[in-house]
């Protein structure tokens, strides 16, 4: 773990803004191959035929064509002020300014919104994959405004340049601020393609149910585990990548998985006869937004950033493989000591650049910057989703302000694969929050919500300010935004990261707020307090998360779960109660539950 020393001498003063989709630096080389595959049997970008055949999953339209050029693959939706967005992506360019026909009337959409594309050079090429159904490098982007809330529309995107028009889909519009009306909200963390199938089913079922919405706060792939398979596995790691611990979407996991590997084999995630799935970082990324299209076409999808997107890895394996791999392009190689730098990645697949691309969050609409800081009402309640993953002091992805302490750009030796940012600026001294402009938009944010049409105030962030599984960046979270939370009322704090469910009692300042707590299933809201829940249960090759040796349950935990995969939902009820469930994902059976009451004020 890095620390800041907070000497004034080693202090610039800064002033940097930095677009939210950056340029990559690359004064330093990229000394890797050309194409990083995780899998040594089959180490094309296609697979050679002699290991297991690459996943796929449907894509959003499906082509007329038995062998497109070209085709619509994903297809999500995102919140507006007074509006809707829809991205939507293809492997290729479309020949002409992306656009949609909508209306209010399936049969007649009378009206049309033109946007923009956007690109980047990601690795490997769709050039190179031989699958159009399955690749993702052009991204469209198309605002509707000035929409009447809580209503239906109708929307189609056309055919262009090989591409296969969409059906006719539709978006609901978010309710307008103070609409009493109840609602249901989705929320999940920490969701990627493996050990998910429950969650999924459950997440679709919301979707199809009339959910206003899906809240995802952040670790959305886990593309950056492209590599697990060709490390071998440790005695202490929760899974082993050979199949055995970890489950395909479906339920089921075919004989072949579970071959056991040789004695001396280095594991290559399935067997002894190569990987198929975690192979490719942004074929991961494109498997899972396209499995996600039954509910991105169906209901707005609201993201923010968590760790596992800042980068291609995270971490080197025992032996060094990725230091081999990435840094001197030897496959399947060790190397004594670990190497890894913001340059080991490809520049595709360094600071956020994927997250950046594929989705459209109302950042700029909100004052916001991009992906990464937003808020928006609906009905009773203003959302806000935070980064937690840079732009603070002590953020757990450093900017290379920090790398540097305050001059100028770092050599490779002083920076680690997951430095991203700063995405906004930092007006001052880099060790104090209130220079940082996520803060300060935080408290413009926090400070403007009217709380006599919204009245519940809900924050989410990838990381936890509290758990029971403790770690130093929880401090340098509460540091940055806990005092401005309270200060301004926020009801409840959501987070993930950690791979299980975990309810704590109302905090204030890491103290128990007794006063609020009315029974173990019923809190007080709207007072002194923040009720805080980890909800990273969601499902992931990585597993869940257990306690430690030596730890334990802590005292502000009213409720741990580190059995079940699922998902949560917020429904608020009217202006003085919100409804919490954790949903086991296995039989949509609730896992836990909590009331918040919120008194009526004069």
């Amino acid at each position: 773990m890095k620390s800041i020393a907070a000497s004034a001498s080693l202090v610039a003063v800064l002033a940097i803004a930095v677009s939210a989709r950056p340029t990559v630096d690359e004064r330093y080389p990229y000394n890797g191959p050309a194409v990083p595959v995780g899998d040594w049997v089959d180490p094309t970008v296609n697979g050679n035929g002699k290991g297991f055949p690459r996943l796929v999953e449907a894509p959003a339209v499906t082509p007329k064509s038995a062998n497109p050029t070209n085709n619509i693959n994903v297809i999500s939706l995102s919140y507006l002020p007074n509006g809707i967005h829809i991205h939507y992506q293809t492997p290729f360019g479309i020949g002409e300014t992306p656009s949609v026909k909508w209306g209010r009337c399936k049969c007649d959409l009378d009206q049309v919104a033109h946007g923009y594309s956007h690109t980047y050079d990601r690795t490997p090429a769709c050039s190179m994959v031989s699958a159009v159904t399955q690749c993702n490098q052009f991204f469209h982007e198309i605002s509707i405004d000035n929409l009447e809330p809580g209503t239906t529309y109708y929307y189609q995107i056309p055919g262009a340049n090989g591409t296969t028009e969409s059906d006719v889909l539709s978006f609901t519009t978010a309710r307008r601020a103070g609409d009493p009306s109840k609602f249901t909200v989705a929320v999940l963390n920490d969701l990627g393609y493996t050990n998910a199938a429950g969650t999924f089913t459950q997440l679709k079922n919301l979707a199809d149910s009339g959910a206003a919405f899906a809240w995802h706060g952040g670790d959305l792939s886990y593309a950056d585990d492209w590599f697990s398979g060709i490390l071998p596995c440790a005695d202490d790691w929760p899974t082993c990548y050979n199949g055995t611990n970890t489950t395909l979407p479906g339920g089921y996991v075919p004989p072949y998985y579970k071959v056991p590997l040789p004695k001396g084999e280095i594991a290559n995630q399935g067997g002894p006869q190569g990987g198929d799935m975690s192979v490719l970082y942004e074929s991961n990324w494109d498997l899972w937004q396209q499995w996600l299209n039954p509910v991105t076409t169906k209901m707005p999808y609201m993201v923010l950033p968590g760790n596992h997107e800042a980068s291609c890895t995270e971490f080197d394996g025992p032996g060094n493989l990725l230091t081999a791999y990435l840094n001197n392009d030897e496959a399947n190689t060790t190397v004594p000591e670990t190497n890894l730098t913001y340059y080991s990645c490809p520049p595709s697949q360094r600071n956020f650049t994927a997250y950046q691309n594929r989705f459209y969050m109302p950042g700029s609409e909100s004052g916001g910057v991009g992906n990464f800081w937003y808020s928006f009402d609906y009905g009773l309640a203003h959302f806000v989703s935070l980064d937690t993953e840079t732009d603070f002091v002590n953020s757990p992805e450093w900017p290379f302000v920090a790398d540097t302490k305050g001059h100028g750009l770092p050599t490779p030796e002083e920076t680690y694969p997951t430095d991203s940012g700063p995405f906004g600026a930092i007006d001052g001294n880099y060790t104090d929050n209130k220079n940082y402009e996520q803060y300060k938009w935080l408290a413009n944010d926090l400070a403007n919500v009217d709380r006599t049409k919204t009245p519940w105030l809900i924050v989410m962030g990838h990381h936890p300010m509290y758990s029971s599984a403790y770690s130093s960046y929880m401090s340098n979270i509460r540091d940055a935004f806990e005092a401005l939370m309270l200060k301004y009322e926020v009801d409840v704090f959501l987070a993930g990261h950690i791979h299980w469910y975990e309810r704590l009692y109302p905090l204030n300042n890491g103290t128990i707020d007794t006063s609020a707590v009315l029974n173990n299933h019923t809190y007080r809201a709207g007072g002194k307090s923040i009720t805080h829940i980890v909800n990273g249960m969601a499902g992931n090759i990585e597993n869940h998360s257990v306690l430690s040796p030596g730890q334990n349950v802590t005292n502000i935990t009213a409720v741990l779960n580190t059995v079940n995969y699922g998902l949560s939902t917020i429904k608020i009820e009217d202006a003085q109660t919100l409804q919490w469930q954790f949903i086991r994902g296995d039989d949509g059976s609730v896992g836990d539950y909590l009331t918040l009451i919120k008194e009526c004020k004069a």
